[in-house]
Formats: C-alpha cells, sequence, structure tokens
C-alpha cells in the first residue's frame, strides 16, 4: 500500500506539473460549441459550463494546489519545529509561554479562524500559504516539544550541555536526527491538511480567485451543475482523494517503521 501510494502521488506531481508539456490546451480557452461535454476522446476529462477543458485545467490547478499544500507543510512544520525544540531547550518561562501561545491558538477552531484571516486579505497563493501555516502549527509544535524533552532527559545530553557545547550544534547534530522521523510524519500530514483546507475555502469562494484556479475552485465551479456535469466535481476531487489518501498512507507507513524500531 506504501508503495502503491507512493506511486499514485508522484504519478499526480508528474500529472500537474510535466502534463502541460504534453498537453498544451489553453485551460482558460473558452469553447461556445464544447459547453459541458462528457468526457470522449476529444475531451478525456469532458469540458465545464463555459467549455473549458477539464484536463487541462486540472494540470493547472494542480500546480496551485500542490504547491499550497508543500509551502504550507514546510512553513508549519519548520514554526513547529523550531518552536518545540526551543521550549524543550530553554524550559522555565519559555516553556510556559509556548504553552499558552498553544493553548491560545488552539481555542479557536481551524476553520473559523481561516476564514476570519481569509475575509480581510485577498487571497493568493502566498497569502493561503501563510494563513494556513499560522494556523496549522500548532499540532507539530506540541508533538516536537514532546519528544524534545524526551531527547533532552538523555545522559549524553546532559553531558554536552554542561561541557558548555553549542546549543546550535546540539540541535543540529543529535535533535535533527532523533526528530527527523516525528518531523516527516507532521510533514506528511501537513500536506494533505493544508490542500484540503484551501479546498474547502476555494469551495466557498475564499481562496484561489480567478483567472488563477485550484483543484478546490475547480470542484466549487461543478457543485451548480453536478446533477448535468458529474465530471466537473468529480476529478478534481479525485485529485484531492488520491493526494490525501497517498499522503496518509505514507504517514502511517513511516510511523509504523518507528514504532517497529522503538520495539527493537
Amino acid at each position: 500500500m506504501s508503495l502503491f501510494s507512493m506511486v499514485s502521488l508522484a504519478g499526480v506531481i508528474l500529472f500537474s506539473f510535466f502534463g502541460p508539456f504534453f498537453y498544451t490546451v489553453d485551460p482558460q480557452y473558452f469553447n461556445p460549441n464544447a459547453i459541458l461535454l462528457p468526457p470522449s476522446s476529444t475531451y478525456w476529462f469532458g469540458t465545464d459550463r463555459l467549455g473549458r477543458d477539464m484536463l487541462a485545467r486540472l494540470m493547472e490547478g494542480g500546480q496551485v494546489s500542490l504547491l499550497i499544500g508543500l509551502g504550507s507543510a514546510l512553513f508549519s512544520t519548520l514554526i513547529g519545529l523550531m518552536y518545540g525544540v526551543s521550549a524543550a531547550l530553554l524550559r522555565g518561562g519559555f516553556d510556559k509561554l509556548f504553552i499558552v501561545v498553544v493553548d491560545l491558538f488552539l481555542t479557536f477552531p481551524t476553520l473559523f479562524l481561516l476564514l476570519t484571516l481569509v475575509t480581510y486579505v485577498n487571497a493568493s497563493i502566498w497569502v493561503l500559504i501563510v494563513i494556513i501555516s499560522v494556523t496549522g502549527w500548532m499540532s507539530t509544535a506540541r508533538l516536537i516539544r514532546s519528544e524534545s524533552f524526551a531527547i533532552s532527559s538523555k545522559p549524553f545530553i546532559r553531558i554536552l550541555r554542561i561541557a558548555g557545547v553549542n546549543p546550535l550544534k546540539i540541535i543540529f547534530k543529535y535533535y535533527a536526527p532523533l526528530l527527523s522521523p516525528i518531523v516527516l510524519v507532521s510533514f506528511t500530514f501537513g500536506v494533505g491538511g493544508a490542500i484540503l483546507a484551501e479546498s474547502g475555502l476555494s469551495f466557498l469562494g475564499l481562496g484561489i480567485t480567478p483567472p488563477q484556479m485550484s483543484w478546490g475552485s475547480i470542484l466549487s465551479t461543478g457543485k451548480e451543475v453536478i446533477d448535468i456535469a458529474w465530471w466537473v466535481s468529480f476529478f478534481p476531487g479525485l485529485m484531492i482523494f488520491i493526494v490525501t489518501f497517498a499522503l496518509m498512507n505514507i504517514s502511517n507507513d513511516v510511523q509504523a517503521r518507528m514504532n517497529r524500531k522503538e520495539v527493537r
């Protein structure tokens, strides 16, 4: 299942970023003679209500959705990593401040916090990356803080700190290898969560705005014609499902490998 998920994820990435080099149809081209045509040999994924080719639009939208997912997961993981490790190393007042800040962010439902932030800012790729990162780092930070406390209690870390070794050297040489599996799991979960968050915002009309497109915004345009043109909503939804399902399976596989190492 893990191998199948990695192949599926790689296939979607290649489809989105390299597909336009081979399938050169303009995703913004309006064809009044091809409105809501079902999938066929001419239009593999059909057309939307403006006669635009769905295959070309899925490739273009996939680039935006994947960039937002990868960028948001990267930033949120880095924020959680730095904040979590710092809380475990500095402890004391900084750790108490960490708990207060995390609890404050977790008090607000993530969806409503996203909606509030997007309402006052014009959505774009980079704005959505920042907003989703700001609202998604808390779980990673708490997980890394907990693991960092366990690492800090190890005898060799105490000896290094007593010997006055540079904290940055301790972090990069000793903490980083031990935390890397957790960071990888958090990152893969973060990518799937960010893609779903962007899709939800775009579905509500608060995400990516035309002429840009994402899988979520394409899915949103299909909700009004779903009774007569199922393919407009089905294919972007299928892409979102494949990516999130593949990432969840990869995360589960990494966690299973970690658990087997701990047992040994």
